[in-house]
């Protein structure tokens, strides 16, 4: 810019005074010539209103980096790791409904037992007991038995 020419009425001399009908307020500034080679790079940037506006390089807000690259390969429809949890759900869930229906089929058996199941151990006992004779059909050994019957008659009278 030209540092001669005041721009403001701040800027004007002490000596005049501020006057709005002057017309040396309202005169067009000269340009200042600016040769390319003093000026840096320029970029184009865009304001608050989505304008491009030229701007020094170096004042230049920083590039947004490039994101990067997703990877869109598809997706299994179910997690393997969620099918894994899933399935040893139900496994684990199988398995102790068979210990428990295994275990409940023992204690009911348990529980019969005292009825009719001891009984027939009982038969079966006794007949293992049972002398042999009596289970071989009479091959057994000989045993002899003498019976005496006595027989007085006592007739007081």
């Amino acid at each position: 810019m030209n540092e001669h020419a005041p721009t403001l009425w701040t800027d004007l001399p002490a000596a005049t005074s501020y006057d709005p009908a002057s017309p040396a307020l309202y005169a067009p500034t000269p340009a200042a010539v600016e040769l390319a080679a003093e000026r840096g790079p320029v970029v184009w940037v865009p304001d608050a209103y989505g304008r491009m506006v030229p701007m020094p390089k170096h004042l230049a807000p920083s590039p947004v980096p490039a994101p990067e690259p997703r990877d869109l390969t598809p997706l299994p429809l179910l997690d393997p790791v969620a099918q894994r949890f899933m399935g040893a759900g139900l496994g684990g869930g199988a398995l102790a409904a068979g210990i428990g229906y295994g275990v409940s089929e023992v204690i009911s058996a348990a529980a019969g037992i005292s009825g009719g199941a001891l009984v027939w151990a009982a038969v079966v006992v006794l007949a293992l007991r049972a002398p042999t004779r009596a289970i071989g059909g009479g091959k057994g050994s000989t045993v002899n038995i003498r019976r005496a019957v006595i027989k007085r008659n006592h007739f007081h009278g």
